[in-house]
């Protein structure tokens, strides 16, 4: 069973402006989505629970730098991504 995301329209706003700062990485972030989809626990997305401020969250990786924070809702397999941004700028909070 795939997992549904589900966007706002604050992080799409995010995610708009990340990609036209970064176009080279448009494909790593549609690959980062569809494997979110079909299995969040892929070992190349490094899914993890944060700590701290942003307990609660999770955070998946695009690639080395780049991160998208999200909520994680188990029941009905339901993702939220939050931000998207470098590993400081997500972290902060």
């Amino acid at each position: 069973m795939s997992w549904t995301l589900l966007f706002t329209d604050r992080y799409n706003h995010r995610a708009a402006r990340f990609l036209r700062r970064h176009p080279d990485l448009r494909q790593s972030y549609r690959k980062t989505l569809l494997l979110l989809q079909a299995n969040p626990h892929h070992p190349s997305l490094r899914l993890h629970a944060l700590k701290g401020r942003l307990s609660g969250l999770h955070s998946v990786s695009i690639n080395i730098g780049y991160r998208i924070t999200l909520e994680v809702l188990i029941e009905g397999q339901r993702l939220i991504p939050i931000d998207i941004g470098s590993h400081d700028s997500v972290y902060r909070g």
